[in-house]
């Protein structure tokens, strides 16, 4: 059985049909899937998603990109809504440097909110990094200095030291169906090697579809395609990298029952 470590359902592209694509996931083999908040408006029905559905956990926060119209959200107030009971982790949160969607120094504020939110609750977090390697890295061990805290680098496309330097930080890292990708030769070096131990896949889901699905709209079942892609690049067998994604998952997200 696989997990998809971050997907988000409630997302155009798989609302419109999101009973069967649950479904759908299920039969490829997903048994759980991991539903991610990146705006205040959508906590409500991405918590709703979860209560409903007991293979779907639900996280809280607010994406790079939404850092600028949600200056109002900050520790405490993610700190209240991840008391629910299938609130399992804090994010997405982070630095987009290649968008740019919102102020940098806004972006750098809301990601140690969300750090402290971390650190707080015990939830692991959820970062989002593009472009903005540096930055992250920097604000990642400044605040570790301050007090532990835990979390995944989602869909990863950063450089093979950045990998490194968050796993030193204790961080796990996350691949989805870029990996996949041709043109991903240097993703997937990284990928390659990273210690089983540390490694979690995703789809993000309804974004980045996998080979042989792109240029369709993504769904959880196709973290399948990216995990057998990713078990052949590694050498090992499709069992093996499901139950060591699985147990990282569970072992990372420990609040799922």
């Amino acid at each position: 059985m696989l997990i998809d470590s971050h997907c988000h359902l409630n997302y155009k592209g798989l609302i419109e049909d999101q009973a069967n694509v649950l479904e759908r996931s299920r039969a490829a083999g997903v048994d759980l899937m991991l539903n991610i908040a990146t705006r205040e408006s959508e906590w409500d029905a991405v918590l709703d998603t979860a209560v409903r559905e007991p293979d779907v956990w639900a996280t809280v926060g607010i994406h790079p990109h939404e850092a600028d119209e949600h200056p109002h959200v900050d520790t405490a107030k993610l700190v209240e809504r991840a008391a629910h009971p299938r609130v399992v982790g804090i994010g997405e949160t982070g630095l987009d440097y290649y968008y740019d969607h919102s102020d940098r120094e806004r972006q750098q504020k809301s990601f140690r909110s969300h750090i402290a939110a971390c650190r707080e609750t015990g939830l692991p977090m959820i970062v989002h990094t593009r472009d903005a390697e540096e930055d992250t890295l920097r604000i990642m061990r400044e605040e570790m200095e301050t007090g532990p805290y835990g979390g995944v680098i989602h869909c990863f496309t950063a450089s093979g030291a950045f990998a490194d330097a968050a796993m030193d930080l204790g961080f796990y890292i996350s691949i989805s169906g870029i990996v996949t990708f041709k043109s991903a030769k240097d993703l997937q070096e990284t990928a390659a090697r990273l210690p089983l131990d540390r490694l979690l896949v995703e789809t993000d889901s309804p974004f980045l579809a996998p080979v042989p699905h792109r240029g369709k709209s993504c769904e959880p079942a196709y973290v399948a395609d990216t995990a057998k892609f990713l078990a052949n690049l590694r050498g090992e067998s499709i069992e093996q990298l499901a139950a060591a994604t699985s147990a990282n998952f569970r072992t990372l997200f420990s609040k799922v029952a």
